[in-house]
């Protein structure tokens, strides 16, 4: 049997998405500006404002969001009568963390291995590559069935809320009967997945004070209050034995019903060393898709190299934690800085500061739209049945648009898959991946569009 037009059509573009992706990687959009200049991201958002006025979109703007950053919106007129459909992507990425440890240059698309790796390559540039393809095909085949709305977020890496924020006080902007976030990924590659549930997220920076200044260790040590001692006591407590997160008052039995991830699979994905156990209890998919789970993301100390012998007077650390579909994130947070407070030692003095926050997702995976969504990636996959799974990351706008937009059908798809490594080292995507997940965006709008 021929192949579909669509996905002969996306074959012919892939020399352009490779080109396309390789531009954009090469901005360093990492919405951090006390890290890297406001000027990379700005380059970044006016790449994919030019991308969608080349393709015919209206009304393309920068929209300056309230955290100070932009997104990127564009509208796409389709057929008279025709349903909305919003593609969201974001532009903006992760630090390249240790640049040392890329085999590569971060902000260089290089090809090794049959993937292309670059820091955004799947978080999410790709994902703005992909809704570029998919538009593509249908113009090449007949046209777009549906009116388009596009928006590419500029700062959903840091979850900073200014999307969100936007959304509520332009509420008509975004509104669509289904809206396609392409920032979720296949649960492996060649295996088709939308992602029916999302973890919410805190992020809570925690300072403990103890002596007005540092003082001399063999001197004063042993008597004198450490704040990096202290600090370690309360990191410590946010786990159990088993490594488990254990937040005073924050439920952590939950349970997943629906995909399976085995224990093998997910220590080669992950990348766990050999004789290294895995923390926590229960099922894999429990931990990472229906529990909470708390990371320490930093702590400001004394590094290694050139420590002098001192008792610390203060130090601090960033602590991000997960929740679970149903539970709320706020309370979530007052759970988190309870805890961090009370579990202080020796009546130093602690500060707890909310840096972020979004809420938890579940998708109805009933809807119209997961049927349309349903044959079109079957069909894209040479037959294989699409699978739901969760995701243990979070994307706050999904529920911002949820609730704005009640009656809109929310999707989640995407390039990242486990072998694309995202926020890590090395990361990367799968031109193949990349090739037949915009073939099933371009046929699940054909068939939305007959439903």
């Amino acid at each position: 049997m021929s192949p579909h037009p669509i996905a002969e059509t996306v074959a012919s573009l892939m020399p352009k998405a490779k080109a396309e992706l390789t531009e954009l990687v090469a901005f360093k959009s990492v919405a951090d500006f006390e890290q890297y200049p406001r000027s990379e991201s700005e380059a970044a958002a006016n790449w994919v404002a030019d991308a969608l006025r080349t393709e015919g979109f209206q009304d393309v703007a920068l929209l300056d969001t309230p955290d100070g950053t932009q997104s990127v919106y564009g509208f796409l007129p389709g057929p008279e009568g025709a349903p909305t459909v919003l593609l969201y992507a974001h532009y903006d990425v992760q630090p390249p963390l240790d640049e040392a440890g890329w085999a590569t240059p971060p902000f260089e698309l290089t090809e090794r291995d049959g993937r292309w790796f670059g820091r955004g390559s799947a978080d999410c540039k790709g994902g703005i590559v992909m809704h570029l393809l998919a538009l593509r095909a249908l113009k090449a085949n007949g046209g777009v069935p549906v009116h388009i709305k596009v928006i590419a977020e500029g700062s959903e890496e840091q979850g900073t809320g200014g999307l969100e924020r936007y959304a509520e006080e332009h509420t008509d902007l975004l509104r669509a009967d289904t809206i396609v976030v392409g920032d979720a990924g296949n649960f492996r590659v060649g295996l088709p997945t939308v992602t029916a549930t999302l973890r919410g997220m805190t992020l809570v920076r925690v300072q403990i004070d103890t002596l007005e200044g540092n003082l001399h260790s063999g001197q004063f040590g042993g008597a004198a209050p450490d704040a990096l001692g202290a600090l370690v006591r309360v990191l410590d407590s946010l786990r159990a034995e088993d490594g488990s997160t254990t937040v005073d008052g924050l439920d952590s039995d939950g349970v997943w019903e629906g995909l399976q991830y085995s224990e093998a699979d997910f220590r080669r994905d992950a990348k766990v060393l050999d004789g290294v156990g895995l923390i926590g209890e229960g099922s894999v998919a429990d931990r990472i898709w229906a529990r909470p789970a708390v990371t320490v993301l930093g702590i400001d100390c004394p590094p290694v190299v050139g420590a002098t012998p001192s008792v610390q007077a203060s130090a601090r650390a960033l602590i991000s934690l997960r929740v679970p579909p149903g539970v709320d994130a706020a309370a979530a947070t007052k759970l988190l800085r309870a805890h961090l407070e009370s579990r202080t030692p020796w009546g130093a003095r602690v500060s707890t500061e909310q840096i972020g926050q979004g809420q938890a997702f579940r998708a109805d995976t009933t809807s119209p739209a997961y049927e349309a969504m349903s044959g079109a990636l079957s069909e894209a996959y040479d037959g294989e049945k699409m699978q739901a799974a969760g995701m243990g990351g979070s994307i706050p706008l999904c529920n911002t648009l949820a609730a704005l937009y009640p009656e809109a059908e929310i999707l989640l798809i995407g390039l990242n898959e486990p072998e694309a490594q995202i926020h890590a080292v090395n990361e990367s995507v799968s031109p193949q991946e990349l090739e037949r997940m915009s073939v099933a965006e371009a046929l699940f709008l054909q068939r939305y569009a007959k439903s």
